[in-house]
């Protein structure tokens, strides 16, 4: 595949050297996707970072929901405050293993204790499972702070790319199911619009990583014949909301040369048309996952200290 010109120098002379298994299109469907998932589980793993203790715990219930913990290992407050994840994947791929390096890395450096979501997967569990499963967590999450040692006035959600997505309507199920309050919304390049109508979206039908047709793919596992129509809610599609106010202040990022950019960047003007804080970040270059695909170009390591400090200053960690 040629590289777009307009990439930032950097990251595509690392592609050049030869790209990241991620970042390599998928051309989804179906048909692969057991093969995928079992393939993306073993290289998109990542080992979390000195100073944080893993554990994995299994929520009651039927479905045995299950979450993966991090916490510092010194000098964290307690109680701490708490970022409630989920990881990416088009809702169709991924676990929260694909994320340690990342949230592990936040739990040291803001000092604040993140529980992973492994929320189930379309087409398997189309909506409102996904989302549903992410909101039972921030329940148990908030429900439990006494026991898992977190402040639950310090409490947020974040994610990336569908993970992304899935906060942001976990945030909007949370507002609307009267709790548990909320802080921040941490919304990296997030999936959010399931109608893929903005230029962004018609743009990138190649792409480093999550082209058009992967897009659409993906919205197609969790809504089936719905997707696109007027019948999807908000807390399948967060673009589709009406109402924006009364949520959280936000951070929303999202890279210039990927399908999510204009949707991102709209969802964030609606957000502070609403009277929602919101700090957005559109960096110049870079392709969807870029800092976690590339995490030591210059650019993802602006991204990383970006993210630490935003969550720093929102959950007053250390």
């Amino acid at each position: 595949m040629s590289l777009d010109p307009r990439l930032d120098p950097e990251i595509a002379a690392a592609l050049a050297a030869g790209p990241p298994r991620s970042t390599l299109l998928d051309r989804l469907s179906r048909a692969s996707l057991a093969e995928l998932r079992a393939a993306r589980a073993e290289s998109d793993a990542t080992r979390p970072v000195e100073g944080v203790r893993v554990r994995d715990h299994r929520l009651p219930g039927p479905e045995a929901l299950r979450v993966r913990i991090y916490r510092p290992e010194a000098d964290a407050p307690v109680p701490a405050p708490c970022l409630v994840w989920f990881h990416g994947g088009g809702m169709v791929l991924g676990t929260p293993e694909a994320d340690d390096a990342r949230v592990s890395a936040y739990a040291r450096d803001v000092g604040c204790v993140v529980v992973s979501v492994a929320y189930r997967l379309a087409p398997e569990h189309p909506h409102p499972v996904p989302v549903e499963d992410c909101y039972r967590a921030l329940r148990w999450t908030a429900g439990r702070a006494r026991t898992l040692g977190i402040d639950p006035h310090r409490l947020a959600v974040g994610g990336i790319s569908a993970g992304g997505g899935l906060a942001a309507a976990t945030a909007l199920l949370a507002r609307d199911r009267g709790g548990p309050a909320l802080a921040f919304q941490l919304l990296l390049c997030p999936m959010l619009d399931d109608r893929n109508t903005t230029p962004s979206s018609r743009e990138f039908s190649r792409a480093v990583a999550w082209p058009r047709a992967d897009n659409l793919f993906g919205w197609s596992a969790l809504l089936g014949p719905l997707a696109g129509t007027e019948a999807v809610p908000p807390y399948a599609a967060p673009a589709r909301a009406a109402d924006l106010s009364g949520l959280p202040a936000a951070y929303v990022d999202v890279g210039e040369l990927e399908v999510f950019r204009d949707e991102c960047a709209r969802y964030a003007r609606r957000l502070a048309e609403a009277g929602v804080p919101v700090e957005f970040r559109l960096w110049p270059g870079a392709f969807h996952g870029f800092d976690g695909a590339l995490p030591r170009v210059a650019l993802s390591r602006r991204a990383a200290a970006e993210q630490g400090a935003v969550l720093r200053r929102a959950l007053g960690g250390r």
